[in-house]
């Protein structure tokens, strides 16, 4: 959640650090704080502010910090409210250490206690400022280095943390730590750089290290780095090639990352199925399940652990799933998942969904899993992250960069693979006639040209999102495939606008959510289920008669929902089971641009972070 960057080279530092952090803000941006050393003084300079990085600089004005090594961090709040003394970098009471960390320590309050008699004094709410005080603690009482000083002190910890530490008195080396969240290490012969995930090392190299659970790296000012565990054992890191552009790192014009990665994804679907689907022969080929040589015809049950907009994918793969392969699928919050005592067979498929593969919830229910000997497939769009690597096959999504908070792009790519997926299992076990997999088939690989066609429909959306921005309520329903799209479009709208949503199924409106209808709150009717057209003109009536706004989401050549809603956004007709792609893209429009007219900030909504790296 918290972005963490880190500079050691032959360049001014702080210059670095302030546009590396630019660049993490979506992770977090309560506050922002850089220490760097200053050779002339000698000492470990740091500035931290409450907000984001420009009201760090604000408040610095004219002032520069000059120096080659340095640290920097933006927060979202965890331990203590955000405000300048709760920001990173925190030091230990001599001054001696600066630290920044991403995560959460569980026994800080038995560790604060501890060190409070030893005679140390905190000023801050953190548990970060508890860690750097116990290294402190550890390095001058047994006199150690301070890589060493860091694995004995970690030794101590129970919790999740990336950290990066600088001593004052070793400017020639920064030290860095990760479990449970994620850190990334840059190198390029010129400069090391440590970061809490690529995006901001790109513009230096494209050759990265993903550190382990456990593991501790030192850089050096020689340009050399060390990486050993916390059992002291020297580790081989591998290094990697980073596969994205910086220009997929900027908005391109558009005013908004959110803008741009919706209008991206006539694009990213495309690359999504690029090389796994044959569409003469109507074949799908998902390399990592088809190399692991695991039976697919074993699975009795598949089992989807996601949170969020990922968890609303997992609930259309259920459809799709038992639809065509037949196939009991059940899909679980993460984070519920991991706190009861579920069942967990060697028999059962357990898909793990998250958008950075970073997600805590889901890595700590996969460990879960993986304990009992269950198998392991992973969706995730970040290449080299912790769930790519800790399950035993999986797919990346390829959607590129994804840096608004609200998630778009990601989804779409997600549900693309998961189709794939649904198809290739269902050709496999045997579940699907010739010509219904072709259909499915052809139908895929049409969607991206539908998205275009949906897209060119934005102005129509931001009128009807002018009329709808002052709503203080709204009601998502959808039917079958198209009820978890109602969760993501409710989902998608209270994450940027903050106004209030919910999305039900549509056959459930008479069990509750009615009594809400009124002309206050407008209704989001996904209408593009043929299967239950009558059903849905039945809801369009009830819904009408109480007098709410509709605005329906239906096939070109429906007519009598049309006549009846206040207004209609077409998508192109296509099988029934892929509406999912194209429904959802007027609903993230929607969001979109209701959030803009509120003054709302799309890109970095509050209280949210993009990756969810701690409890």
């Amino acid at each position: 959640m918290c972005g963490i960057f880190a500079y050691i080279g032959k360049e001014e530092a702080f210059p670095i650090i302030v546009e590396g952090l630019k660049k993490l803000e979506y992770r977090g941006y309560d506050s922002a704080g850089i220490s760097v050393y200053s050779a002339e003084d000698e000492t470990i300079v740091t500035n931290k502010k409450k907000g984001k990085v420009a009201d760090l600089l604000l408040s610095m004005g004219n002032m520069t910090v000059k120096g080659s090594v340095g640290i920097g961090h933006t927060r979202w709040a965890t331990h203590g409210k955000p405000n300048d003394i709760n920001s990173h970098p925190h030091n230990s009471n001599d001054q001696r250490l600066s630290l920044i960390h991403n995560g959460i320590i569980e026994n800080y309050s038995v560790l604060k206690q501890a060190l409070m008699r030893l005679g140390y004094e905190f000023h801050s709410d953190t548990d970060t400022e508890v860690l750097v005080n116990l290294i402190s603690e550890v390095q001058q009482k047994e006199n150690l280095d301070i890589t060493e000083a860091v694995r004995v002190a970690l030794s101590r910890v129970v919790g999740a943390y990336a950290i990066v530490v600088m001593d004052r008195d070793n400017p020639e080396k920064i030290v860095g730590a990760r479990k449970s969240s994620p850190l990334v290490l840059g190198v390029n012969g010129e400069e090391l750089i440590l970061a809490s995930d690529a995006t901001p090392i790109l513009e230096h190299t494209k050759k990265v290290i993903y550190l382990n659970d456990g593991e501790i790296v030192s850089l050096h000012r020689d340009m050399s780095y060390d990486i050993i565990n916390l059992d002291n054992e020297a580790v081989s890191g591998v290094i990697e090639e980073l596969d994205f552009s910086i220009e997929e790192l900027e908005k391109g014009g558009y005013d908004h990352f959110m803008l741009k990665e919706i209008f991206e994804q006539h694009h990213t679907v495309r690359e999504s199925m690029r090389g796994r689907v044959v569409p003469e022969e109507s074949t799908i080929h998902l390399g990592g399940l088809q190399r692991s040589e695991y039976d697919l015809n074993a699975i009795e049950r598949i089992v989807v652990i996601a949170c969020g907009t990922s968890w609303h994918s997992g609930l259309i793969a259920e459809y799709l799933i038992e639809d065509i392969a037949r196939v009991p699928v059940e899909v679980e919050y993460a984070s519920e998942f991991r706190y009861r005592n579920p069942i967990i067979k060697d028999t059962d498929l357990y898909i793990a969904i998250s958008q950075s593969g970073e997600t805590a919830d889901t890595l700590a229910a996969l460990e879960l899993v993986k304990s009992h000997g269950a198998k392991t497939y992973g969706i995730v769009n970040v290449v080299g992250s912790s769930i790519a690597r800790m399950t035993d096959f999986g797919s990346y999504t390829h959607a590129g960069p994804e840096i608004g908070v609200a998630s778009t792009k990601a989804f779409t790519s997600q549900v693309t693979v998961l189709t794939l997926l649904a198809i290739h299992l269902a050709g496999v076990r045997g579940t699907i006639t010739a010509e219904r997999k072709e259909r499915l088939v052809k139908s895929l690989v049409k969607i991206p040209y539908h998205i275009e066609t949906i897209l060119a429909q934005s102005d129509k959306i931001k009128y009807i999102a002018s009329d709808l921005r002052n709503a203080p309520n709204a009601l998502y329903l959808g039917r079958g495939y198209n009820f978890p799209v109602a969760l993501e479009g409710a989902l998608k709208l209270k994450e940027i606008s903050y106004i209030h949503a919910e999305g039900y199924p549509a056959a459930e409106m008479k069990h509750g959510p009615i009594a809400l209808i009124d002309s206050f709150m407008p209704v989001i009717l996904i209408a593009t289920n043929q299967s239950a057209h009558e059903k849905l003109l039945n809801n369009l009536h009830e819904i009408k008669a109480r007098n709410a706004k509709v605005l329906a989401i239906v096939t070109k050549d429906e007519e009598e929902i049309k006549k009846n809603a206040d207004f209609c956004i077409e998508i192109p007709e296509v099988e029934e089971e892929l509406t999912p792609l194209l429904s959802v893209i007027p609903l993230q429009l929607l969001a979109y641009y209701i959030a803009v007219f509120r003054g709302c900030n799309v890109d970095q909504p509050r209280n949210l972070a993009k990756s969810v790296t701690v409890e």
